[in-house]
């Protein structure tokens, strides 16, 4: 390799380097970070690190050794850190019902015989008899692992029981899934209604010239240069029984009464629609100023009517925008918090409220990674259609 030739190769490098940093630091690091959590729950191998090597081998199906029960209370005495006994508990509690009172229970018991018993002599069934129950065994050899599926699998309403199958859980024990599906579902209302109001709005901007086309565009471009917490702001005022919507209504004798516009459905969508309409603009409208502006009239002049001529010929070609829009709304649409935090009601909460909760409502830091990654996992999903959607194979077909 000439000298040159290596000089060229560093400053190609160079330039690339802060790019590549910036991607590593704030989008592969967090992303790694995020999966990491989602699987890790080292709460009991760190708790109890005897019972770790005393259950390796136990098959979960014949009655706890000897040498379990005795690791259970060498680890339960070597205790001293009340916070990590008290996350023992809740990640027991989680696997079986019952660890909230058990656990302390045989802790304080185990205590007092410190001096005095050997962990090999203590007597767990005596000191409660639902130590004699296998579930509580095989909670705690499930949940020694520092790995776990246990919050991917919550994510979506499954858990695995004694035995170690996957089985759903009960409707009042989890309504993570019907929270995701009605994130799906809201956005795609908002989806359909940004798809209404948008098609026409593109079809009408490419069809203009000069500053009316400007207008246009700029109409649709504005909201994209106000705070996103502004316009929520701006809906929830709007929408109130004494807002400017409701006036309007009373005023031109269309209701009699204020309707009903926010803390429901109704004002969720509406502001998410208006929010997000942009990105179903903006990839219509370019694919739509690529249409020959002659196809119309030629269809018209051939004797087509004028729905019959955009069903046929103006729609087909613009199905590439319209797909590529419809999937960045409803990609935006599904992580969103803020509107819906503040314009819907209890029943209009999507998963990105459940996910703060997790984060900062409980500390479970694992749930909250772990429906990340199944929402991330949809987005990914998506992603891909519309990277496919966009290419330019597809655009030659």
């Amino acid at each position: 390799m000439s000298e040159v030739s290596f000089r060229q190769r560093v400053g190609a490098l160079a330039l690339v380097a802060p790019l590549a940093l910036f991607i590593a630091l704030f989008f592969v690091w967090p992303l790694v970070t995020v999966l990491k959590e989602s699987v890790s729950d080292a709460t009991v191998s760190h708790a109890l690190p005897t019972m770790v090597d005393a259950a390796a081998d136990w098959n979960r199906q014949s009655p706890p050794t000897a040498a379990m029960k005795a690791a259970l209370v060498t680890d339960l005495r070597g205790i001293e850190d009340q916070q990590l006994f008290g996350d023992l508990v809740r990640r027991l509690n989680s696997a079986q019902a019952g660890f909230r009172t058990l656990l302390p229970k045989t802790r304080t018991a185990v205590d007092k015989s410190r001096e005095t018993t050997a962990p090999e002599a203590v007597d767990l069934e005596e000191i409660d008899k639902r130590w004699s129950n296998p579930a509580y065994w095989q909670a705690i050899a499930g949940t020694l692992s520092p790995f776990t599926d246990q919050h991917l699998l919550a994510a979506v309403d499954l858990s695995r029981d004694g035995t170690g199958a996957i089985v759903a859980l009960g409707a009042d024990e989890s309504a993570n899934l019907t929270i995701l599906l009605r994130t799906f579902w809201v956005s795609a209302l908002v989806t359909l209604v940004c798809l209404a109001i948008g098609l026409p709005y593109a079809m009408l901007a490419a069809a203009m010239t000069g500053w009316r086309r400007q207008l246009l565009l700029g109409a649709v471009l504005l909201p994209l240069w106000t705070s996103l917490l502004v316009r929520t702001a701006s809906w929830y005022i709007l929408l109130q029984d004494n807002g400017l919507v409701n006036d309007a209504l009373q005023s031109l004798g269309l209701t009699d009464a204020p309707l009903r516009l926010i803390f429901n459905r109704v004002g969720v969508v509406i502001a998410m629609a208006h929010i997000l309409l942009p990105f179903m603009v903006l990839p219509i409208y370019s694919v739509l100023i690529t249409i020959p502006k002659t196809l119309m009239p030629a269809a018209a002049s051939l004797g087509a009517h004028p729905l019959l001529a955009f069903l046929r010929v103006l729609l087909p070609l613009s199905l590439r925008g319209v797909a590529s829009g419809a999937l960045l709304v409803f990609m935006a649409a599904i992580g969103y918090y803020i509107t819906p935090a503040l314009i819907g009601g209890a029943q209009d909460q999507m998963i990105s409220s459940v996910i703060a909760f997790y984060a900062t409502g409980s500390a479970n830091w694992g749930m909250a990674a772990a429906l990340g990654i199944v929402l991330l996992a949809a987005t990914l999903l998506l992603y891909m259609v519309y990277g496919w959607l966009s290419s330019d194979k597809t655009a030659r077909a």
